[in-house]
């Protein structure tokens, strides 16, 4: 990955949040983020889906207003910050704009890698579990655990694309056990999906930290973190979103994926965007948004 310490620095999520709540860009521009009053869409914040050896994990849940007859389809939202940085905070102009759209959307913390701790696969097993408790917990919050999407950009879209591919890794919590950590559509903004090409100083002294060894000694490590890896016929739908100026993930990661995707008989779906990693103008940030919407209704929206 080319200056992969870059990642950390400008979430894409924190400009999505400010271009969604600017009046041109969507009519319904108030992103709410306490409970509301009866007629808006609400957010519950700091929710603890799991403590893992200590470490409460949380999720802001935004719910879409006024009363469904039938339970709604829901997206957990993943942040970026190369695994390292940011929170579920940085999710709030997308959970907004999904909540205003008729979904209920899941904006999820998972443990940051720090020094050595929380090394790889830690942040895997935390977004299975946070999907695992949203179907759990799918008749409290009003949601149907058939009909689950993720969205992630950038170390956020690494994760959500491997919800899409994987059975669950660590199935040792008993309460979650039987529920499945696999989601029905994915939404890849920006992500890495090959460790094993790209490679540059930096990037590779992170990601041996990162992943507990250097590829030279552990290419299978590597590997098994890398969404490309992990392609088979029974994906969940893509909708991949890139920029073709992105100098921090190539595009060509996101051109790998869209291709073995295909080949596997995925759908799948490739915009390339003038823009760069964290999609810096309107126009773009709001294609993603509406495309976005679209996507999930159509694979997540029951009679669609």
């Amino acid at each position: 990955m080319r200056r992969l310490v870059f990642w950390l620095l400008f979430p894409l999520s924190t400009s999505l949040a400010i271009a969604l709540q600017t009046p041109q860009l969507t009519p319904r521009i108030p992103v709410t983020h306490s409970q509301s009053s009866a007629g808006t869409e609400s957010v519950q914040e700091n929710v603890v889906y799991a403590t893992v050896n200590g470490t409460e994990l949380h999720v802001d849940i935004y719910k879409p207003a006024g009363t469904s007859t039938r339970p709604r389809p829901a997206v957990v939202l993943i942040h970026g910050g190369g695994w390292s940085a940011f929170d579920k905070s940085t999710m709030r102009g997308m959970g907004g704009f999904l909540s205003r759209s008729g979904f209920v959307a899941f904006a999820v913390d998972y443990r940051l890698f720090k020094g050595n701790q929380n090394l790889w696969p830690a942040q895997l097993d935390d977004v299975q579990r946070a999907v695992r408790w949203v179907c759990a917990y799918a008749s409290k919050y009003g949601v149907d655990p058939d009909h689950l999407g993720a969205f992630g950009h950038s170390a956020g879209a690494q994760l959500a694309a491997l919800l899409g591919m994987e059975d669950t890794r660590d199935n040792s919590d008993r309460a979650l056990a039987k529920y499945s950590s696999r989601v029905q559509a994915v939404v890849d903004v920006s992500g890495p999906s090959d460790f094993t090409t790209n490679h540059d100083p930096d990037g590779d002294e992170f990601l041996t930290a990162f992943l507990g060894a250097s590829y030279a000694k552990n290419p299978e490590g590597w590997r098994d973190a890398s969404p490309v890896f992990h392609i088979s016929k029974n994906d969940a739908p893509f909708l991949i979103f890139h920029g073709t100026q992105d100098q921090d993930v190539p595009v060509a990661q996101a051109q790998e994926l869209y291709d073995k995707l295909k080949s596997a008989g995925v759908p799948v779906e490739l915009v390339k965007v003038e823009d760069v990693h964290t999609f810096r103008t309107p126009e773009a940030r709001m294609q993603l948004a509406v495309q976005t919407r679209e996507f999930f209704s159509r694979y997540l929206v029951v009679g669609q």
